[in-house]
């Protein structure tokens, strides 16, 4: 006789109540406290109402109490330019569906203790949504939130009120709505993202490598007259491996390679000298306009593929010695043995 889940077994259809059912039918939320811990800076550890909530909510029908996974990442890959520079400003803990993330902004605060959650937009909208990790749950419980994807899914069973009553007895409070309330005096988190942004995007415009590489690839600028157009590449460099590709009917390798490795090889050890504790990038990627401007991304986690096979660890390992990386920062396919 085949095994019967736990509930299948001691409930029959008609017994069960309407939550058991959603959990039946709905996924669970998805949670990765690992990916969490990591996401904070280094000498820093998720606060414990972060981790007590996640075990809360873990089994719990995805969408009880908003839409979202709970999932550290670094600033990196945050909808905001240069966000590797960024990963002691961030902890990154909680992703939304359309690729926005929520998490503690230490750059505004003089400890972590003090921190404001922020939402990076994925569509710009970057603004403060709690003073504290205290006040968005107490928000998101007692439906602050309403439009946003915090608000529950309309085809799952709301918790928020047992959310509430698990944030009452855990924060030994008999007011929820006092954690709400937004302190004086908060930076505006919208005003600094867009100057950084700007600011970040100049740098580049001007940065006397990135002009040279712009200048050798100039065949490749959009021939069209939308001044949106652009010609994308990826470029990966692991120890003596390297390899570029332009984005044009699939990865297309291009004549001018041999004329810019050496200038990306520079550039490369240029960003290490400036931010030793990041170590050395492994990718790059970066869009080439009509008028030669380029706006990199560089991405120092994945592990890329150089001639359609992952980058030799070898390679990788030897990136590693030379600039050496604190622990959680090392990627994990690099750090097992």
């Amino acid at each position: 006789m085949p095994a019967v889940p736990y509930i299948e077994k001691y409930f029959t259809a008609s017994e069960r109540s309407a939550e058991q059912m959603t959990a039946l039918s709905e996924p669970p939320y998805h949670i990765d406290l690992d990916s969490i811990r990591r996401a904070f800076p280094p000498g820093s550890e998720p606060p414990p109402l972060l981790l007590d909530f996640a075990a809360w909510l873990t089994g719990r029908p995805w969408g009880s109490v908003g839409c979202f996974a709970l999932v550290g990442q670094f600033c990196d890959d945050a909808p905001i330019v240069d966000g590797s520079l960024l990963r002691n400003d961030f902890a990154l803990f909680l992703r939304l569906p359309d690729g926005s993330v929520v998490g503690s902004w230490y750059g505004a605060a003089p400890n972590a203790a003090n921190a404001p959650i922020v939402v990076l937009g994925a569509d710009g909208q970057n603004e403060i949504l709690a003073a504290s990790l205290e006040g968005l749950l107490a928000k998101i419980a007692l439906r602050h939130l309403e439009e946003s994807e915090f608000a529950p899914h309309e085809d799952t069973e709301d918790a928020t009120d047992a959310l509430a009553d698990w944030l009452l007895k855990r924060l030994g409070t008999r007011h929820l709505e006092t954690l709400t309330e937004a302190p004086t005096g908060l930076a505006d988190f919208g005003r600094w993202a867009e100057r950084w942004c700007r600011d970040r995007e100049a740098f580049w415009s001007a940065h006397p490598t990135v002009i040279e590489i712009a200048e050798h690839l100039s065949a490749h600028r959009p021939k069209g007259k939308n001044p949106s157009d652009r010609t994308r590449f990826e470029v990966a460099i692991v120890g003596r491996q390297f390899q570029v590709r332009v984005l044009r009917c699939g990865r297309q390798p291009i004549e001018e390679a041999a004329l810019i490795e050496p200038l990306l090889c520079d550039l490369r050890d240029e960003m290490w000298r400036v931010q030793p504790a990041l170590g050395l990038w492994y990718s790059m990627s970066f869009a080439l306009s009509a008028d030669g401007r380029i706006v990199p991304r560089f991405d120092y986690q994945t592990r890329p593929m150089i001639n359609e096979s992952p980058a030799d660890l070898v390679q990788a390992r030897t990136d590693l010695l030379r600039a050496p990386r604190p622990g959680r920062w090392v990627p994990t396919w690099l750090a097992a043995p």
